[in-house]
C-alpha cells in the first residue's frame, strides 16, 4: 500500500521525498525508478525528482508523437500512391473510348502491361537509378547507383535507418509515378504497334529513360534539383534548381516526348492520311468512357499533385498539401471551360471530347506549380493550357502529319512544357520560401529575387525552368526516338498491314472487350 511504501526512506530519496512525490500522484514504480535506479545514483530532492520524471516524460511523448507524426506521413503517401495508381484505370478507360473498337481489348492490355512491366523495371533499375545511393555516401549528378532491386531499401526498412527517406512507402508512390508515365504513351502508338515492342518500350522507359530524369530533378543529388544543396546551400543551378512539383516535366513531358517519338517514327495509321496529304476523320468509338477516363484522371490528380508533398504530419506541410488540391481543382476546371468556348467559337458547337482535354492540359498545366502559386494563377495557367494543347495538336496532325490517336504529345508535351515554363512568370515569393526555401532556394529567396518575373523576381528561375525543357526534350526525344528506330529498322515495331486492317482485336484476341455479345455463352 502506498502508506506502507513512503514510511522509510527509498535509495538517495528521504521520507518526506517519497511522501511528496507520491503527493504529486507519481506511481510507485516511477518513484522507484527515480530514487532507486539500476546501474545509478538516484534523485535526492523533491525538487531533483520532478524535474527528471518531467523530462522523462517529455521525451516518452516527444517519441510517440514522433512515430504518430512518421505512421501519418506513411499512410499519406501510400493513399496517394492509390489514387495515382487509379489513374491507370482512367488512361485505360480514355485510350478504349479514343480509338476505334475494333482494337480496344488490345489498346487495354497495353495499358494493363504498363503496370505490370513498369513494376518489374522499376524494382530491378529504375529506382535505383532514380534516387539510389549508398548509405554515408553521394551519388552523382546525373544517376543513381544504389538499391537495385530494392537491397537497401529492405535493409532500412529493417533497421529503421533512413526509413523515412527509403521506406518501402517511397517506393511504391515513386513507381505509381512511374506507371502513370508509361502509360501516356500506349494511346500514341494505338492500333498499329506490335505487342512486342511495346512491351520492350515499357521495360525501357520505366527502367532507365524516366527515371533518369527523376534523377535530375528530383533527387537531393541532381543537377537540376532544387533539393540539391552542394553549392554553399543554395542549388547548382543558379541557386533554385527546377521548380517541377509534380511532374509537368519530369512525368508528362517526358511521357509527351516518348509518344512523339513512337508515333512519329511508326507512320500514320492505315487511312489517316488521304493521298494528298488532306487528314481523314478517325473517331474514337465512345465519348462516354472518354468522359469516364477524365474523371478517374482528375481524381487521381489529387493523390498526383498533393501527394507529392510527400508529408502531412504539421501544420506547415498540411498548409501546403491543402492549398495544391485547391490549385489543382481550380486548373482542371478553368482548362475545361476554356476548351468549351474556344471550341464554340472556332466550330460552332459544344465538344464533349474537347472538353475533357481541356480539363486534362489544366491538370498538366498545374503539376509543376501548384505548390507555388495562388488560386487565381491556376485558373490562368489551366485555361491558357487548354489553348495551347489545341493550337499543338493541330500542328501535330495537320503540319507534322503525326497520327497520334489520343493526343499525347500535345497534351503531355507542348502543354507540360508551358507547365514547367509557368514558375517563373507566376511563382509567389512567401510560396517559394515556403516550399523551397529549406532546400536549394534558400531561406533568403524573397531577398534574392528568386521567384517569378511577374512578381518582381529575376530571370534565373525561369531560365532554369527552360533547361529542365530542353535537357528533358533532348534526352527523351534522343533516347526514345534511337530506340524506336531500332525497332522498326529491325522489323519489330509495326504489325503486318493486313492485322492492322483487320484489327488487332480480330488477329489477337478470341472477340473484343468493347462490342456486347450477341449471346449468353
Amino acid at each position: 500500500m502506498s502508506g506502507d511504501f513512503g514510511s522509510e526512506p527509498l535509495g538517495s530519496c528521504s521520507v518526506e521525498t517519497v511522501t511528496a512525490l507520491l503527493g504529486y500522484g507519481l506511481e510507485q514504480d516511477s518513484i522507484t525508478a527515480l530514487c532507486q535506479p539500476e546501474g545509478g545514483a538516484g534523485c535526492t530532492s523533491t525538487d531533483n525528482c520532478m524535474f527528471q520524471y518531467l523530462m522523462g516524460a517529455t521525451a516518452d511523448a516527444q517519441s510517440t508523437a514522433s512515430d504518430v507524426g512518421v505512421g501519418l506521413d506513411v499512410s499519406f503517401l501510400l493513399f496517394s500512391g492509390y489514387l495515382v495508381f487509379v489513374m491507370q484505370l482512367g488512361f485505360a478507360v480514355l485510350c478504349a473510348g479514343s480509338i476505334r473498337s475494333k482494337n480496344c481489348m488490345n489498346i487495354l492490355l497495353k495499358n494493363m502491361l504498363d503496370a505490370c512491366v513498369g513494376a518489374i523495371g522499376f524494382y530491378v533499375f529504375g529506382y535505383a537509378f532514380a534516387y539510389g545511393r549508398k548509405y554515408g555516401q553521394n551519388s552523382n549528378g546525373f544517376i543513381g547507383n544504389w538499391n537495385f532491386a530494392l537491397s537497401y531499401t529492405t535493409q532500412t526498412s529493417m533497421s529503421g535507418t533512413e526509413f523515412t527517406t527509403f521506406g518501402w512507402h517511397q517506393f511504391f508512390f515513386q513507381w505509381s509515378f512511374c506507371a502513370a508515365t508509361t502509360t501516356i504513351v500506349s494511346g500514341a502508338v494505338a492500333e498499329r504497334c506490335t505487342f512486342m515492342a511495346y512491351m520492350i518500350y515499357a521495360f525501357f522507359l520505366s527502367s532507365f529513360v524516366y527515371p533518369v530524369i527523376v534523377h535530375w530533378v528530383w533527387d537531393g543529388q541532381g543537377w537540376l534539383s532544387a533539393f540539391n544543396t552542394f553549392q554553399d546551400g543554395y542549388a547548382l543551378i543558379l541557386k533554385t534548381g527546377a521548380i517541377d512539383f509534380a511532374g509537368s516535366g519530369v512525368v508528362h513531358m517526358t511521357g509527351g516526348i516518348a509518344a512523339l517519338m513512337g508515333a512519329w517514327i511508326m507512320g500514320p495509321r492505315v487511312g489517316r492520311f488521304a493521298n494528298d496529304g488532306t487528314v481523314n476523320e478517325m473517331r474514337g468509338h465512345s465519348s462516354t468512357l472518354v468522359v469516364m477516363g477524365t474523371f478517374l484522371l482528375w481524381f487521381g490528380w489529387f493523390g498526383f499533385n498533393p501527394g507529392s508533398n510527400l508529408v502531412v504530419a504539421s501544420q506547415a506541410a498540411a498548409t501546403v498539401v491543402s492549398r495544391v488540391a485547391v490549385t489543382t481543382a481550380l486548373a482542371g476546371g478553368a482548362g475545361g471551360i476554356s476548351m468549351l468556348f474556344y471550341k464554340f467559337l472556332t466550330v460552332k458547337a459544344w465538344d464533349v471530347v474537347a472538353t475533357c482535354n481541356g480539363i486534362l492540359a489544366g491538370l498538366v498545366a498545374v503539376t509543376a506549380s501548384c505548390s507555388v502559386i495562388e488560386p487565381w494563377a491556376a485558373i490562368i495557367t489551366g485555361a491558357i493550357g487548354a489553348i495551347i494543347f489545341s493550337i499543338a495538336d493541330y500542328v501535330t496532325l495537320y503540319k507534322l502529319k503525326v497520327d497520334d490517336p489520343v493526343s499525347a504529345f500535345a497534351l503531355h508535351g507542348a502543354v507540360g512544357a508551358w507547365g514547367v515554363l509557368f514558375p517563373g512568370f507566376l511563382a509567389a515569393p512567401h510560396y517559394v520560401v515556403e516550399v523551397y526555401g529549406a532546400y536549394g532556394f534558400g531561406m533568403d529567396a524573397r531577398e534574392g529575387k528568386r521567384f517569378g518575373l511577374f512578381y518582381g523576381g529575376h530571370g534565373q528561375v525561369l531560365l532554369v525552368q527552360l533547361i529542365e525543357v530542353l535537357a528533358i526534350f533532348g534526352w527523351t526525344g534522343f533516347m526514345m526516338g534511337s530506340f524506336f528506330f531500332i525497332l522498326n529498322k529491325a522489323g519489330l515495331l509495326r504489325v503486318p498491314l493486313q492485322e492492322e486492317m483487320a484489327g488487332l482485336d480480330a488477329a489477337n484476341y478470341s472477340k473484343s472487350a468493347c462490342r456486347t455479345p450477341t449471346s449468353i455463352p
